[in-house]
């Protein structure tokens, strides 16, 4: 293999359930490492690279750890990817770092907040020196009060010294809000994302940051399907009128546009619904009922439970698989763990398309310092 053919590879941290990991991978990279200290999302991301025939590459060779990235150390934690992985030869470091040191929910209380992992994740870059690091986190980031932080974590990475081989630090070529509903999710999700090269790598190349790729996609157009497979049951019989109306009153309201921003919750705080009183009333104008997630029919068989999930009067209920689809992720992709664990993973996830138009502008970067390399 050839230095240009070679594959390009990651290390992610704070994986979750593998929202970033997908459209990353589909933008290329091939991962050595997907780190996340909760064992449903483990679960989730450790029984998908094992079964999907696409991810052979991370079944042979990436080690899905349940671990605190804060004890982290790949020198010593990594198995299946330690003859890959080597100081300075990872392409890309990523991470969504927890949000709510930075979102409205969670108080704002930044570097104050014990679940800020921006630290960590600069330590990890000095210790990798990836060739590329890429920081998700929320819109509520790039809030002024947190300037001076921002500050500070771009001076982290600008100014950090060269190690023992050479390789100097970083350069950060943008941080900004990336609104999902503008990549073909069909959801309002601003995120704030860190990109940085390593000035070895980026010289005089010049990064071109994704522009909006899709048309707007309604949360009509992402549902029908699987709500056509929820109704579908009772179409017949003594609930048929019911069903039908059902179906009809949630489609008109559906077809008005993208959903909320999905919340996931946490461990300390919130369950298995779809967000604050301002989101419940963004998703009851949508058709939808945000008091909670529903359970999935199995094998099209109902639940015993559709008059709270189907026809309660606020609409229907979302299950854990529709709210996937709004956050874009394939509908391959399973989720282990009951239903609250699943609902987590997905809300708290990064949405797939959005990981993938960044992944691949910084692949553009990537490719063309091998390509330079090469040439010499």
């Amino acid at each position: 293999m050839t230095g240009t053919d070679r594959d390009y590879t990651s290390i992610e941290i704070c994986a979750g359930a593998g929202g970033q990991a997908i459209g990353l991978h589909l933008a290329g990279f091939r991962h050595l490492a997907l780190v996340e200290i909760d064992k449903y999302a483990v679960a989730t991301l450790r029984e998908n690279i094992e079964v999907h025939p696409k991810w052979d590459w991370e079944r042979a060779n990436c080690d899905v750890l349940c671990q605190d990235v804060v004890e982290f150390d790949p020198a010593r934690d990594l198995v299946k990817s330690a003859g890959l992985y080597k100081r300075g030869e990872v392409d890309l470091l990523a991470g969504g770092v927890p949000c709510p040191p930075f979102s409205h929910a969670g108080k704002q209380l930044g570097e104050d907040d014990e679940r800020d992992l921006f630290p960590r994740i600069l330590e990890l870059a000095e210790l990798i020196r990836p060739r590329a690091v890429m920081i998700e986190n929320v819109r509520g980031l790039m809030d002024p009060k947190f300037d001076d932080y921002r500050s500070r974590i771009q001076a982290s990475l600008e100014e950090m010294g060269a190690d023992e081989d050479g390789r100097p630090g970083y350069e950060v070529v943008g941080w900004d809000v990336y609104e999902a509903a503008e990549f073909g999710v069909p959801q309002l999700r601003p995120r704030s994302i860190l990109v940085a090269f390593r000035k070895d790598v980026l010289k005089d190349l010049k990064y071109e940051a994704p522009a909006p790729s899709a048309e707007v996609v309604t949360v009509y157009e992402a549902l029908e399907g699987t709500m056509q497979e929820r109704i579908a049951p009772f179409l017949q019989g003594i609930k048929a009128a019911q069903a039908q109306k059902v179906f009809d009153d949630w489609a008109d309201r559906s077809k008005k546009g993208v959903a909320p921003t999905l919340v996931g919750g946490s461990k300390k705080h919130g369950g298995a619904d779809l967000g604050p009183s301002r989101a419940k009333k963004a998703w009851a104008n949508l058709g939808v009922s945000g008091m909670g997630v529903a359970n999935a029919p199995v094998d099209g068989k109902p639940t015993g439970t559709e008059d709270r999930d189907l026809f309660r009067a606020g609409g229907p209920m979302l299950t854990v698989r529709q709210a996937a689809i709004i956050q874009g992720f394939p509908t391959y992709w399973e989720f282990s763990g009951g239903k609250t664990a699943q609902y987590r993973q997905v809300g708290n996830a990064f949405p797939p398309p959005v990981a993938q138009a960044i992944g691949e502008s910084i692949m553009e970067v990537l490719k063309a310092d091998r390509n330079r390399a090469a040439s010499k």
